[in-house]
Protein backbone atom coordinates (compact mmCIF):
# COMPACT_ATOMS: atom_id res chain seq x y z
CA UNK A 1 0.00 0.00 0.00
CA UNK A 2 1.09 3.47 -0.61
CA UNK A 3 2.18 5.53 2.65
CA UNK A 4 0.52 9.07 2.09
CA UNK A 5 -3.39 9.11 2.82
CA UNK A 6 -5.25 11.57 0.26
CA UNK A 7 -8.73 12.57 0.37
CA UNK A 8 -11.37 13.65 -1.93
CA UNK A 9 -14.86 14.94 -3.02
CA UNK A 10 -16.12 12.08 -5.05
CA UNK A 11 -19.26 13.34 -5.50
CA UNK A 12 -19.95 15.99 -8.67
CA UNK A 13 -19.84 19.48 -7.75
CA UNK A 14 -23.53 21.04 -6.90
CA UNK A 15 -25.40 21.38 -4.74
CA UNK A 16 -27.34 17.88 -3.99
CA UNK A 17 -29.02 15.93 -1.07
CA UNK A 18 -25.92 13.84 -0.59
CA UNK A 19 -22.23 14.50 -0.33
CA UNK A 20 -19.27 11.83 -0.16
CA UNK A 21 -15.86 12.81 1.02
CA UNK A 22 -13.71 9.68 0.26
CA UNK A 23 -9.89 9.01 2.40
CA UNK A 24 -7.81 6.16 1.24
CA UNK A 25 -4.31 5.29 3.18
CA UNK A 26 -3.08 3.50 5.98
CA UNK A 27 -4.19 6.24 8.12
CA UNK A 28 -7.01 7.12 6.69
CA UNK A 29 -9.24 5.54 9.71
CA UNK A 30 -7.02 7.71 12.47
CA UNK A 31 -7.58 10.81 10.11
CA UNK A 32 -11.46 10.30 10.40
CA UNK A 33 -11.60 9.97 13.92
CA UNK A 34 -10.16 13.35 14.60
CA UNK A 35 -13.06 14.65 12.86
CA UNK A 36 -15.77 12.57 13.91
CA UNK A 37 -17.27 12.45 16.64
CA UNK A 38 -17.62 8.95 17.39
CA UNK A 39 -15.22 6.34 17.83
CA UNK A 40 -14.14 4.69 14.19
CA UNK A 41 -11.12 2.21 15.25
CA UNK A 42 -13.38 -0.58 17.06
CA UNK A 43 -16.83 -0.68 14.51
CA UNK A 44 -16.76 -3.29 12.61
CA UNK A 45 -15.76 -3.22 8.49
CA UNK A 46 -18.59 -2.29 6.26
CA UNK A 47 -21.20 -0.84 9.21
CA UNK A 48 -22.47 2.63 8.80
CA UNK A 49 -22.10 5.11 11.93
CA UNK A 50 -24.17 8.62 12.76
CA UNK A 51 -22.30 10.95 13.71
CA UNK A 52 -21.26 14.77 13.19
CA UNK A 53 -18.16 16.32 11.73
CA UNK A 54 -16.38 18.51 14.08
CA UNK A 55 -13.63 21.17 13.36
CA UNK A 56 -10.51 21.41 16.10
CA UNK A 57 -12.72 23.96 18.30
CA UNK A 58 -15.22 21.43 19.01
CA UNK A 59 -17.79 23.18 16.53
CA UNK A 60 -20.36 20.89 14.76
CA UNK A 61 -19.71 21.50 10.51
CA UNK A 62 -21.97 18.97 9.19
CA UNK A 63 -23.50 16.07 10.67
CA UNK A 64 -22.42 13.07 8.60
CA UNK A 65 -22.52 9.01 8.27
CA UNK A 66 -19.33 7.29 7.91
CA UNK A 67 -18.58 4.36 6.17
CA UNK A 68 -15.31 2.21 6.99
CA UNK A 69 -13.63 -0.24 4.63
CA UNK A 70 -10.60 -1.76 5.68
CA UNK A 71 -7.59 -3.47 3.71
CA UNK A 72 -8.10 -4.87 1.29
CA UNK A 73 -11.55 -5.63 1.31
CA UNK A 74 -11.88 -1.67 -0.51
CA UNK A 75 -12.05 0.11 -3.69
CA UNK A 76 -8.01 0.20 -3.42
CA UNK A 77 -7.37 -2.28 -1.33
CA UNK A 78 -6.37 0.39 1.03
CA UNK A 79 -7.91 1.15 4.22
CA UNK A 80 -10.97 3.30 3.14
CA UNK A 81 -13.09 5.91 5.05
CA UNK A 82 -16.31 8.05 3.68
CA UNK A 83 -18.02 10.75 4.83
CA UNK A 84 -21.93 10.48 3.71
CA UNK A 85 -22.65 14.53 4.43
CA UNK A 86 -25.45 17.11 2.98
CA UNK A 87 -23.97 17.68 -0.85
CA UNK A 88 -23.53 21.09 -0.45
CA UNK A 89 -20.63 23.12 -1.86
CA UNK A 90 -19.22 24.62 0.88
CA UNK A 91 -19.70 22.24 3.65
CA UNK A 92 -17.83 19.56 1.62
CA UNK A 93 -14.70 22.18 0.89
CA UNK A 94 -14.76 22.38 4.93
CA UNK A 95 -15.16 19.00 5.63
CA UNK A 96 -12.64 18.37 3.19
CA UNK A 97 -10.31 21.12 4.45
CA UNK A 98 -10.41 19.51 7.59
CA UNK A 99 -8.79 16.42 6.67
CA UNK A 100 -6.24 18.01 5.28
CA UNK A 101 -5.32 19.52 8.84
CA UNK A 102 -5.96 15.93 9.71
CA UNK A 103 -3.42 14.65 7.90
CA UNK A 104 -4.08 13.65 4.54
CA UNK A 105 -3.31 14.98 1.39
CA UNK A 106 -5.26 15.89 -1.93
CA UNK A 107 -5.99 13.11 -3.88
CA UNK A 108 -4.32 13.55 -7.39
CA UNK A 109 -6.45 12.98 -10.46
CA UNK A 110 -7.95 9.19 -10.87
CA UNK A 111 -5.85 8.63 -8.24
CA UNK A 112 -8.21 5.87 -5.89
CA UNK A 113 -8.42 4.03 -9.48
CA UNK A 114 -4.58 4.19 -9.67
CA UNK A 115 -4.22 3.18 -6.39
CA UNK A 116 -6.86 0.13 -7.19
CA UNK A 117 -4.94 -0.80 -10.08
CA UNK A 118 -1.21 -0.42 -8.43
CA UNK A 119 -2.61 -2.54 -5.55
CA UNK A 120 -3.56 -5.45 -7.46
CA UNK A 121 -7.14 -5.15 -7.83
CA UNK A 122 -7.86 -4.05 -11.02
CA UNK A 123 -5.46 -4.46 -14.61
CA UNK A 124 -4.90 -1.34 -16.68
CA UNK A 125 -7.98 -2.04 -19.04
CA UNK A 126 -9.81 -2.53 -16.34
CA UNK A 127 -9.43 0.72 -14.50
CA UNK A 128 -9.74 2.60 -17.73
CA UNK A 129 -12.85 1.19 -18.10
CA UNK A 130 -13.94 2.70 -15.08
CA UNK A 131 -13.43 6.45 -16.86
CA UNK A 132 -15.56 4.74 -19.49
CA UNK A 133 -18.69 3.89 -17.46
CA UNK A 134 -18.14 7.14 -15.95
CA UNK A 135 -18.18 8.75 -19.79
CA UNK A 136 -20.76 6.42 -21.05
CA UNK A 137 -22.76 8.29 -23.46
CA UNK A 138 -25.23 5.55 -24.39
CA UNK A 139 -26.90 2.58 -22.91
CA UNK A 140 -24.58 0.47 -25.18
CA UNK A 141 -21.16 2.13 -24.49
CA UNK A 142 -22.32 1.65 -21.00
CA UNK A 143 -22.89 -1.78 -21.65
CA UNK A 144 -19.02 -2.41 -23.40
CA UNK A 145 -17.19 -0.09 -20.52
CA UNK A 146 -19.04 -2.35 -17.82
CA UNK A 147 -17.98 -5.74 -19.52
CA UNK A 148 -14.20 -4.16 -19.69
CA UNK A 149 -14.65 -3.17 -16.14
CA UNK A 150 -16.21 -6.61 -15.18
CA UNK A 151 -12.31 -7.96 -16.95
CA UNK A 152 -13.84 -9.86 -20.14
CA UNK A 153 -11.17 -7.75 -22.13
CA UNK A 154 -8.26 -9.00 -19.61
CA UNK A 155 -9.45 -12.40 -19.66
CA UNK A 156 -9.28 -12.61 -23.18
CA UNK A 157 -5.92 -11.01 -23.35
CA UNK A 158 -4.54 -13.33 -20.62
CA UNK A 159 -6.08 -16.35 -22.55
CA UNK A 160 -3.65 -15.35 -25.56
CA UNK A 161 -0.90 -14.68 -23.31
CA UNK A 162 -1.39 -17.58 -21.83
CA UNK A 163 -0.99 -19.55 -24.93
CA UNK A 164 1.70 -17.99 -26.71
CA UNK A 165 3.35 -18.31 -23.29
CA UNK A 166 2.77 -22.49 -23.97
CA UNK A 167 4.08 -21.96 -26.97
CA UNK A 168 7.31 -20.41 -25.67
CA UNK A 169 7.66 -22.79 -23.27
CA UNK A 170 8.03 -25.16 -26.13
CA UNK A 171 10.60 -23.56 -28.11
CA UNK A 172 12.77 -22.95 -25.04
CA UNK A 173 12.25 -26.69 -24.25
CA UNK A 174 13.63 -27.66 -27.41
CA UNK A 175 17.01 -25.15 -26.78
CA UNK A 176 17.35 -26.48 -23.74
CA UNK A 177 17.20 -30.37 -24.75
CA UNK A 178 18.15 -30.32 -28.80
CA UNK A 179 19.04 -34.14 -27.64
CA UNK A 180 14.70 -34.82 -27.48
CA UNK A 181 14.86 -34.53 -31.08
CA UNK A 182 11.43 -32.55 -30.80
CA UNK A 183 11.86 -29.94 -33.27
CA UNK A 184 9.50 -31.05 -36.48
CA UNK A 185 6.38 -31.70 -34.36
CA UNK A 186 6.68 -29.12 -32.06
CA UNK A 187 7.35 -26.46 -34.70
CA UNK A 188 4.12 -27.21 -36.53
CA UNK A 189 2.19 -26.87 -33.54
CA UNK A 190 4.04 -23.65 -32.74
CA UNK A 191 3.18 -22.15 -36.05
CA UNK A 192 -0.49 -23.11 -35.78
CA UNK A 193 -1.00 -21.72 -32.10
CA UNK A 194 0.63 -18.86 -33.32
CA UNK A 195 -2.13 -17.95 -36.58
CA UNK A 196 -4.80 -18.72 -33.20
CA UNK A 197 -3.51 -15.58 -31.51
CA UNK A 198 -2.44 -13.45 -34.16
CA UNK A 199 -6.61 -14.29 -35.45
CA UNK A 200 -7.81 -13.55 -32.28
CA UNK A 201 -5.62 -10.29 -31.59
CA UNK A 202 -6.78 -8.97 -35.07
CA UNK A 203 -10.67 -8.85 -34.16
CA UNK A 204 -9.38 -6.56 -31.39
CA UNK A 205 -8.03 -4.07 -34.25
CA UNK A 206 -11.70 -4.69 -35.98
CA UNK A 207 -13.55 -3.11 -33.39
CA UNK A 208 -10.86 -0.09 -33.05
CA UNK A 209 -13.26 2.45 -35.04
CA UNK A 210 -16.48 0.92 -33.49
CA UNK A 211 -14.97 1.09 -29.73
CA UNK A 212 -13.83 4.84 -30.64
CA UNK A 213 -17.16 5.59 -31.67
CA UNK A 214 -19.46 4.33 -28.17
CA UNK A 215 -16.63 5.86 -26.47
CA UNK A 216 -16.06 9.24 -28.13
CA UNK A 217 -19.20 9.58 -30.15
CA UNK A 218 -19.56 9.64 -34.07
CA UNK A 219 -18.60 13.09 -34.69
CA UNK A 220 -21.41 14.29 -37.25
CA UNK A 221 -21.33 17.64 -38.93
CA UNK A 222 -24.52 19.54 -39.94
CA UNK A 223 -23.79 21.63 -42.89
CA UNK A 224 -25.39 23.74 -45.41
CA UNK A 225 -26.43 27.16 -46.43
CA UNK A 226 -28.83 29.87 -44.02
CA UNK A 227 -32.60 28.48 -42.86
CA UNK A 228 -32.05 25.03 -44.15
CA UNK A 229 -33.46 23.61 -41.18
CA UNK A 230 -29.32 23.06 -39.12
CA UNK A 231 -30.70 24.20 -35.78
CA UNK A 232 -33.93 22.38 -36.40
CA UNK A 233 -32.31 19.38 -36.78
CA UNK A 234 -29.83 19.74 -33.90
CA UNK A 235 -32.96 20.42 -31.96
CA UNK A 236 -34.49 17.15 -33.58
CA UNK A 237 -31.78 15.30 -32.11
CA UNK A 238 -31.46 16.74 -28.70
CA UNK A 239 -35.28 16.71 -28.21
CA UNK A 240 -35.06 20.00 -26.89
CA UNK A 241 -34.67 23.64 -28.08
CA UNK A 242 -31.05 23.20 -27.83
CA UNK A 243 -30.52 25.99 -30.49
CA UNK A 244 -32.34 29.11 -31.50
CA UNK A 245 -34.56 28.63 -34.50
CA UNK A 246 -35.15 31.78 -36.52
CA UNK A 247 -36.30 33.03 -39.99
CA UNK A 248 -33.15 35.67 -40.01
CA UNK A 249 -30.34 34.15 -41.98
CA UNK A 250 -26.99 34.21 -39.69
CA UNK A 251 -28.67 33.07 -36.50
CA UNK A 252 -26.27 30.39 -35.64
CA UNK A 253 -22.72 32.17 -35.80
CA UNK A 254 -20.50 29.07 -33.46
CA UNK A 255 -20.63 25.84 -33.31
CA UNK A 256 -23.01 24.26 -31.18
CA UNK A 257 -22.21 20.32 -29.86
CA UNK A 258 -24.72 17.99 -28.36
CA UNK A 259 -24.34 14.16 -28.00
CA UNK A 260 -27.05 12.37 -29.18
CA UNK A 261 -28.23 8.05 -29.17
CA UNK A 262 -29.56 6.89 -32.37
CA UNK A 263 -29.95 3.37 -31.93
CA UNK A 264 -27.41 2.73 -29.40
CA UNK A 265 -24.53 4.73 -31.04
CA UNK A 266 -23.69 7.75 -29.60
CA UNK A 267 -23.36 10.92 -31.96
CA UNK A 268 -21.32 14.32 -31.63
CA UNK A 269 -23.79 16.01 -33.09
CA UNK A 270 -22.10 19.26 -33.91
CA UNK A 271 -24.73 22.55 -35.55
CA UNK A 272 -22.60 24.73 -37.50
CA UNK A 273 -23.02 27.98 -39.24
CA UNK A 274 -24.81 28.65 -42.32
CA UNK A 275 -22.41 28.65 -45.48
CA UNK A 276 -22.62 31.66 -47.35
CA UNK A 277 -20.94 35.19 -48.65
CA UNK A 278 -21.18 37.91 -45.67
CA UNK A 279 -19.50 40.96 -44.77
CA UNK A 280 -20.47 40.13 -41.08
CA UNK A 281 -16.45 39.55 -39.55
CA UNK A 282 -18.45 37.50 -36.64
CA UNK A 283 -20.22 35.23 -38.98
CA UNK A 284 -17.34 35.06 -41.68
CA UNK A 285 -15.28 33.40 -38.53
CA UNK A 286 -18.34 31.08 -37.74
CA UNK A 287 -18.28 30.41 -41.61
CA UNK A 288 -14.67 29.10 -41.48
CA UNK A 289 -15.36 27.22 -38.75
CA UNK A 290 -18.29 25.59 -40.17
CA UNK A 291 -15.77 24.47 -43.69
CA UNK A 292 -13.22 23.08 -40.57
CA UNK A 293 -15.77 21.17 -38.69
CA UNK A 294 -16.65 19.57 -42.45
CA UNK A 295 -13.70 18.31 -43.10
CA UNK A 296 -12.95 16.49 -40.35
CA UNK A 297 -16.47 15.11 -39.40
CA UNK A 298 -16.41 11.54 -39.59
CA UNK A 299 -20.27 11.76 -40.75
CA UNK A 300 -21.79 14.79 -42.65
CA UNK A 301 -25.39 15.88 -42.51
CA UNK A 302 -25.51 17.93 -45.74
CA UNK A 303 -29.17 20.04 -45.55
CA UNK A 304 -30.88 21.45 -48.85
CA UNK A 305 -34.31 23.30 -48.61
CA UNK A 306 -36.78 21.76 -51.04
CA UNK A 307 -38.99 25.00 -50.61
CA UNK A 308 -36.29 27.64 -52.62
CA UNK A 309 -34.19 26.90 -55.70
CA UNK A 310 -30.54 25.84 -55.64
CA UNK A 311 -27.86 28.56 -55.63
CA UNK A 312 -24.39 29.62 -55.70
CA UNK A 313 -24.34 29.15 -51.33
CA UNK A 314 -25.14 25.53 -52.34
CA UNK A 315 -22.48 25.02 -54.86
CA UNK A 316 -20.43 25.90 -51.75
CA UNK A 317 -22.01 23.10 -50.05
CA UNK A 318 -21.45 20.41 -52.74
CA UNK A 319 -17.89 21.60 -52.74
CA UNK A 320 -17.44 20.31 -49.54
CA UNK A 321 -18.77 16.37 -50.29
CA UNK A 322 -16.80 14.96 -52.74
CA UNK A 323 -15.16 11.27 -51.36
CA UNK A 324 -16.64 12.35 -47.63
CA UNK A 325 -19.27 10.27 -45.86
CA UNK A 326 -21.83 12.02 -46.35
CA UNK A 327 -25.85 11.64 -46.25
CA UNK A 328 -27.87 14.47 -48.39
CA UNK A 329 -30.98 15.70 -46.47
CA UNK A 330 -33.70 17.56 -48.62
CA UNK A 331 -35.74 19.27 -46.29
CA UNK A 332 -38.99 20.93 -45.56
CA UNK A 333 -40.56 18.38 -47.98
CA UNK A 334 -44.23 19.88 -46.09
CA UNK A 335 -43.69 22.90 -48.24
CA UNK A 336 -44.60 23.27 -52.27
CA UNK A 337 -40.85 21.84 -53.94
CA UNK A 338 -38.71 23.48 -56.17
CA UNK A 339 -35.92 21.50 -55.63
CA UNK A 340 -36.14 17.95 -55.60
CA UNK A 341 -34.11 14.66 -54.80
CA UNK A 342 -33.68 14.05 -58.41
CA UNK A 343 -31.43 17.47 -58.76
CA UNK A 344 -29.43 16.80 -56.09
CA UNK A 345 -28.75 13.11 -57.10
CA UNK A 346 -27.25 14.69 -60.65
CA UNK A 347 -25.18 16.80 -58.61
CA UNK A 348 -23.84 14.23 -56.11
CA UNK A 349 -24.21 10.80 -57.79
CA UNK A 350 -23.15 8.32 -55.20
CA UNK A 351 -24.75 10.11 -52.43
CA UNK A 352 -27.89 8.92 -50.44
CA UNK A 353 -30.49 11.54 -50.42
CA UNK A 354 -33.86 11.41 -47.98
CA UNK A 355 -36.42 13.77 -48.36
CA UNK A 356 -37.12 14.74 -44.36
CA UNK A 357 -39.72 17.18 -42.63
CA UNK A 358 -38.68 17.91 -39.25
CA UNK A 359 -42.16 19.50 -39.02
CA UNK A 360 -44.63 16.36 -40.18
CA UNK A 361 -41.90 13.38 -39.30
CA UNK A 362 -42.14 12.42 -42.89
CA UNK A 363 -38.59 10.54 -44.13
CA UNK A 364 -37.28 10.56 -40.55
CA UNK A 365 -36.90 6.66 -39.76
CA UNK A 366 -35.27 6.03 -42.93
CA UNK A 367 -33.21 9.03 -42.65
CA UNK A 368 -32.01 7.90 -38.91
CA UNK A 369 -31.70 4.40 -40.22
CA UNK A 370 -29.26 5.39 -42.42
CA UNK A 371 -26.76 6.59 -40.06
CA UNK A 372 -26.89 3.21 -38.25
CA UNK A 373 -26.27 1.46 -41.36
CA UNK A 374 -23.48 4.13 -41.75
CA UNK A 375 -21.92 2.81 -38.54
CA UNK A 376 -22.22 -0.79 -39.65
CA UNK A 377 -23.57 -3.78 -36.94
CA UNK A 378 -21.59 -2.95 -33.48
CA UNK A 379 -21.63 -6.43 -31.26
CA UNK A 380 -21.75 -4.84 -27.91
CA UNK A 381 -20.84 -7.98 -26.32
CA UNK A 382 -16.99 -8.03 -28.32
CA UNK A 383 -13.99 -7.22 -26.82
CA UNK A 384 -12.98 -3.45 -28.05
CA UNK A 385 -9.78 -1.66 -28.13
CA UNK A 386 -10.07 1.42 -26.51
CA UNK A 387 -7.42 3.91 -27.81
CA UNK A 388 -4.33 4.34 -30.09
CA UNK A 389 -2.25 3.49 -27.59
CA UNK A 390 -3.87 0.01 -27.09
CA UNK A 391 -4.13 -0.42 -30.59
CA UNK A 392 -0.49 -0.11 -31.16
CA UNK A 393 0.46 -2.39 -28.47
CA UNK A 394 -1.61 -4.92 -30.12
CA UNK A 395 -0.30 -4.30 -33.74
CA UNK A 396 3.42 -4.49 -32.20
CA UNK A 397 2.06 -7.85 -30.81
CA UNK A 398 0.91 -9.36 -34.16
CA UNK A 399 4.07 -8.27 -35.91
CA UNK A 400 6.38 -9.96 -33.41
CA UNK A 401 4.46 -13.10 -33.43
CA UNK A 402 4.16 -12.66 -37.47
CA UNK A 403 8.33 -12.31 -37.49
CA UNK A 404 8.16 -15.75 -35.71
CA UNK A 405 6.28 -17.67 -37.95
CA UNK A 406 8.91 -16.44 -40.62
CA UNK A 407 11.56 -17.29 -38.94
CA UNK A 408 9.86 -21.25 -38.11
CA UNK A 409 8.99 -21.35 -41.97
CA UNK A 410 12.65 -20.44 -43.23
CA UNK A 411 14.33 -22.20 -40.53
CA UNK A 412 16.70 -19.65 -39.63
CA UNK A 413 16.85 -20.48 -36.17
CA UNK A 414 14.81 -21.87 -32.94
CA UNK A 415 16.26 -19.05 -30.36
CA UNK A 416 15.30 -15.58 -32.91
CA UNK A 417 11.34 -17.90 -32.61
CA UNK A 418 12.05 -17.57 -28.60
CA UNK A 419 13.36 -13.78 -28.86
CA UNK A 420 10.09 -12.72 -31.12
CA UNK A 421 7.39 -14.94 -28.63
CA UNK A 422 9.32 -12.97 -25.74
CA UNK A 423 8.42 -9.44 -27.34
CA UNK A 424 4.75 -10.20 -28.20
CA UNK A 425 4.35 -11.31 -24.12
CA UNK A 426 5.65 -7.96 -23.72
CA UNK A 427 3.30 -6.20 -25.52
CA UNK A 428 0.41 -7.67 -24.09
CA UNK A 429 1.96 -7.50 -20.73
CA UNK A 430 2.10 -3.95 -21.31
CA UNK A 431 -1.55 -3.62 -22.72
CA UNK A 432 -2.95 -4.87 -19.30
CA UNK A 433 -0.50 -3.23 -17.16
CA UNK A 434 1.97 -5.76 -16.21
CA UNK A 435 4.90 -4.09 -17.67
CA UNK A 436 4.40 -0.64 -17.90
CA UNK A 437 5.98 2.78 -17.40
CA UNK A 438 5.14 5.10 -14.89
CA UNK A 439 4.57 8.05 -17.30
CA UNK A 440 2.00 6.07 -19.02
CA UNK A 441 0.40 5.32 -16.09
CA UNK A 442 0.52 8.80 -14.88
CA UNK A 443 -0.92 10.20 -18.42
CA UNK A 444 -3.99 7.63 -18.29
CA UNK A 445 -4.95 8.48 -15.01
CA UNK A 446 -4.65 11.99 -15.30
CA UNK A 447 -7.46 12.17 -17.80
CA UNK A 448 -9.62 10.82 -14.58
CA UNK A 449 -11.33 13.26 -12.46
CA UNK A 450 -10.12 13.94 -9.03
CA UNK A 451 -12.25 11.87 -6.14
CA UNK A 452 -12.00 8.98 -8.67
Amino acid sequence: MTEETISAIATAAGNSGVGIIRISGEDSIAIAEKIFDKPLTQIEDRKFVFGHVKNFSGEVVDEAIALVMRAPKSYTRENVVELQCHGGGVVLREILKLTYLAGARPAERGEFTKRAFLNGRIDLTQAQAVLDVIQAKTSAALTVAQNQLAGKTSKTIREIRQAILNSTAHIEAIIDFPEDDLDDVTLSEVDKNISAQIFKLNKFLENQSAGKILREGLETAIIGKPNVGKSSLLNFFAKTERAIVTDIPGTTRDQIEEFVNVGGVPLKIIDTAGIRNSNDAVEKIGIARAKDCAERAELILALFDASRPLDDEDEEIFKLLPNRNAIILLTKIDLPCVTTAEILTKKIPAAQVFEISLKSGAGVEKFLNAITERVGTIDFEMNFVRDEREANLLRKAVNHLREAQETIRQNVGIDFVSIDLRAALECLSELTGEVVGEDVINEIFSKFCIGK
